[in-house]
């Protein structure tokens, strides 16, 4: 009986990526009264487990068809050492058991002679040489000769396989097998996460879309399933390990660790999995996990991501209890034509199959209709990664379509407790959507009562950081309500016509009024072109507030078609390349009117040659503002 619990509680882990993560007690507590059973039965069942996972050598072995299978033998001698060692303590038997224990270890040693080493031939000696020693921590491989921190596969040979021959030709066969016209312009994509002989398929409709595609950032946000935290960790490995290589992390990560609610220090509670013991990686140290150790949420993208997008680099992260509106505002700045959000999550957990169907198109339908409040209401575990992208695509106008549903159910498992799947696209409409985000051009002007309170809020901010060194506190309750919505903004001084200081922020990352707060003090005594202001000029100092709208990024083949699309007066451009960037408001066209001398001028400022707007990676974003000054 404890064989086939333990049996299921493999299978079901296996079916929906793991228990659903967010504060469920009821299923943790189940998985830590499961986990504690114990005893030599553990061994048949691990070996039933590999074995119904594919494992050939290991099941031809057991069955006696051909010779022995050392690497088998030595992930259950060790298994065995384990369970007797427990026995033996139980029964009080050190002494009889201590033979028995040294012989199991012996056995055990001579067996790792022919278990198959990592960078090394199965059923060989290591191939690799001395320079390239590895030493491993909390999951992680810190390979000496590249200075590397790799995040070694936790669930290869348990969620997909290990073979990297098996895997490139499952992988393969699911792309072949879909049947969907492609889309222009995808922005991001929903995928499951479970197995993948339940959910592959599904999965592969939406990478299926991403497949040849000009990506070089795969942003992959994953639900949480054993740790529990209150942020959205971005992994601090330098590169993710599958059966088909490495995948490097992209620079952007360490960036995007830097906005909230997103970090890479992370101290947590984490439990973890019930298949810990039967993951191939090398097992860290209790309490030396991390929230990606163990994530098969974020794992089971990477080998897809692998073979449609193999130039591609990754930004990976865990999403704790954080709000996704936040974690898009953050985003938001890091969205470009070459960028692509995965947002991994099954749906409905364990219903039968007619239930979880039903409450499985009602959460697609949320999705798809951009409805975050309906979907506040749905079942899925992945439920702070799919509102995140909804958010961003409210935002940026973009529409989603359903690829493809199905359930375990319908792909490899029993009808009466199923785990759903669907895979989702976000696109880039051409038509507008009815539901355009307040921060886009159309919304309506501020009124004169809102602008001279944000005015008025910069002259006091000002005068009480100059005056007083402090800085003004605001009570919320006093904010009209649109001041307190999330906004870029930018406040300029001015001083007899001429700059005087400006500082701002592109993103909305911050409510209007504590925005308006923070870059009036900077422009004021922090803005490194000028001195800081004085006491004495307050009196001369006018004010102007520029609110923004969220940058799009602008499409262009040539240099010719970009200033063909430039709108001087109205667009202010943001320009990036590389990992450096410059942005100039819309009124600085009246100071440099000629498109050509703009741009030279935006890439001096980013610290660039005066050409380098004229290279092959750069990108262009482009807004528009609200701008209001005193006096006016």
């Amino acid at each position: 009986m404890e064989s086939a619990g333990r049996a299921v509680l493999l299978d079901e882990s296996h079916v929906c990526g793991g228990w659903q993560g967010g504060g469920d007690e009821g299923g943790r507590a189940e998985l830590a009264r499961r986990d504690s059973v114990r005893s030599g039965a553990e061994d048949r069942a691990a070996e039933q487990f590999l074995g119904a996972e594919g494992v050939g050598a290991a099941v031809r072995s057991r069955n006696g068809r051909h010779g022995g299978d050392e690497g088998l033998r030595c992930r259950i001698g060790a298994r065995a050492l384990c369970i007797m060692s427990r026995e033996a303590e139980a029964q009080d038997m050190r002494k009889p058991i201590a033979v028995a224990l040294t012989a199991m270890v012996v056995l055990a040693l001579a067996a790792g002679a022919a278990c198959r080493p990592r960078g090394g031939k199965a059923g060989g000696a290591a191939t690799a040489p001395a320079t390239k020693a590895v030493e491993r921590t909390a999951g992680v491989e810190h390979a000496r000769a590249e200075n590397l921190r790799v995040r070694q596969a936790a669930v290869a040979d348990l969620f997909y396989p290990a073979d990297p021959a098996k895997l490139r030709e499952d992988i393969d066969r699911y792309l072949g097998e879909v049947k969907h016209p492609r889309l222009e312009d995808v922005r991001a994509i929903i995928c499951p996460h479970a197995g993948y002989q339940y959910s592959g398929a599904v999965a592969a409709y939406s990478y299926a879309q991403l497949r040849g595609r000009n990506v070089d950032t795969v942003i992959v946000l994953a639900p949480t399933h054993y740790a529990h935290f209150r942020s959205a960790y971005v992994s601090r490995a330098d590169a993710l390990e599958t059966p088909l290589g490495r995948v490097m992390v992209s620079p952007l990560a360490g960036k995007l660790a830097a906005m909230a609610p997103f970090t890479s220090e992370c101290s947590c509670e984490i439990k973890r999995p019930g298949w810990w013991r039967q993951t191939k990686m090398d097992i860290p140290p209790f309490g030396k996990d991390t929230p990606d150790t163990w994530e098969h949420a974020l794992e089971t993208q990477i080998p897809f991501i692998q073979r449609v997008l193999p130039e591609a680099r990754v930004v990976p992260v865990v999403m704790g209890d954080v709000d996704p509106r936040q974690a898009a505002d953050a985003l938001a700045g890091f969205i470009s034509d070459r960028t692509v959000i995965v947002a991994s999550s099954d749906l409905s957990h364990y219903l039968p199959y007619n239930t979880a169907r039903h409450l499985d198109q009602q959460c697609i339908a949320a999705i798809v209709d951009l409805d975050i409040d309906r979907m506040k209401t749905q079942q899925a575990c992945g439920e702070r990664p799919i509102m995140t992208v909804m958010h961003l695509a409210r935002r940026f106008g973009w529409a989603a379509k359903l690829l493809d549903y199905r359930n375990s159910g319908d792909t490899a498992g029993e009808k009466e407790s199923v785990v759903g799947y669907a895979a989702v696209a976000f696109y880039r409409s051409a038509a507008p959507r009815a539901t355009m985000p307040a921060t886009m051009p159309a919304e309506r002007p501020y009124s004169r009562v809102e602008r001279q309170f944000l005015l008025s809020l910069a002259r006091l901010t000002i005068t009480e950081a100059v005056v007083n060194g402090k800085l003004l506190q605001v009570d919320p309750a006093t904010v009209p309500p649109r001041l307190a919505e999330r906004k870029g903004c930018f406040v300029t001084l001015l001083k007899n016509g001429q700059l005087r200081g400006c500082i701002g922020n592109i993103m909305p990352t911050k409510m209007l009024y504590q925005a308006v707060v923070e870059n009036a003090v900077m422009a004021a005594l922090h803005d490194r072109r000028f001195t800081p202001v004085t006491r004495d000029e307050l009196g001369q100092i006018v004010i102007e507030v520029s609110v923004l709208t969220v940058p799009q990024p602008l499409a262009f083949g040539s240099t010719d078609e970009l200033l063909a699309k430039l709108r001087p007066g109205i667009d202010g451009v943001v320009l990036r390349v590389g990992e450096a960037s410059a942005t100039y408001l819309p009124q600085v066209w009246s100071q440099i009117p000629d498109k050509q001398e703009f741009l030279s001028k935006l890439s001096e400022k980013a610290g660039l040659a005066p050409d380098a707007w004229r290279g092959r990676d750069v990108q262009i974003e482009v807004y528009q503002d609200e701008a209001f000054r005193e006096n006016e």
